[in-house]
């Protein structure tokens, strides 16, 4: 087992990878990194977001290792464009950041002890409120989820923090009947063909999937991942088969292509 990090080794790893970004901004530094700005960057903090989630689901430590590296100097990459700009320094980031941790962990740092991960994400939805009111904000258990976080992510999420305060079902057994629910005025709009209420109609019952989904304790976004590379899996298999039969997809009965699917499926 590797020994843990000295946290005096830290300090200069850290200060050598400001200084690498600032030398790949420099005048005669990379083209390519002088070019980047906030929102050009954006996308590839996602795509290592990803990346990072990805190599833990693979379970490979060298991976994550990696990938939570690239990861971390785009995320201090980021921050130097803004210090670039004056909007604010890299050491602002840091006490920002070190500062909110502690105060949203007053059992920690405090004389306050709390022993239940429950108890804890109340006490820490107590301090975000006090926060928001702090700022002249208007505060809600709802927090402030980004956006641009997948729907059925954020559909997860937004459920999760309403059931803090009671508002939920009592089980996962009690949203199969909304789910008919659902399914049947989607059915009723798809048969009045009315593009608009199909749209909200789908959404309600994406949302309802998403709640079941929380209440039987599975993350949907995982499992739709999941169900995706299953089915990615067994239509290359379906692909490979009908080739190997010298048979063009396309050209293939779909009563066919079924029988193939089950058996596929049977062995996969």
């Amino acid at each position: 087992m590797k020994k843990r990090t000295d946290f005096e080794e830290l300090g200069p790893l850290f200060v050598k990878l400001v200084e690498i970004v600032a030398r790949l901004r420099a005048p005669d530094g990379c083209p390519w990194d002088r070019k980047q700005t906030p929102q050009t960057l954006k996308k590839y903090v996602l795509e290592e977001a990803y990346e990072v989630s990805e190599a833990i689901d693979q379970g490979e430590p060298l991976l994550v290792c990696e990938e939570i590296g690239d990861l971390l100097f785009l995320l201090v990459f980021l921050g130097y464009l803004y210090e670039e700009a004056g909007a604010f320094r890299l050491a602002d980031m840091l006490k920002l950041c070190a500062e909110k941790m502690i105060r949203r962990h007053p059992h920690v740092f405090g004389e306050r002890k709390l022993s239940e991960a429950e108890e804890v994400i109340s006490q820490w939805q107590k301090i975000k409120e006090k926060e928001a009111q702090a700022k002249g904000k208007s505060s809600s258990v709802l927090g402030d989820l980004p956006k641009n976080l997948p729907a059925l992510q954020r559909a997860f999420r937004l459920g999760e923090r309403a059931s803090r305060v009671g508002f939920d079902w009592e089980s996962a057994e009690d949203l199969f009947p909304k789910l008919q629910e659902e399914m049947a005025e989607l059915s009723e709009a798809v048969e009045r063909q009315e593009k608009e209420e199909i749209f909200e109609e789908l959404g309600d019952l994406l949302f309802t999937v998403a709640n079941l989904s929380r209440k039987l304790g599975i993350n949907p976004e995982e499992a739709l991942k999941a169900a995706n590379e299953k089915f990615e899996r067994r239509f290359r298999e379906l692909e490979s088969r009908l080739r190997t039969q010298g048979k063009d997809l396309k050209d293939v009965p779909l009563s066919e292509m079924d029988a193939l699917w089950e058996e596929i499926k049977k062995g996969r």
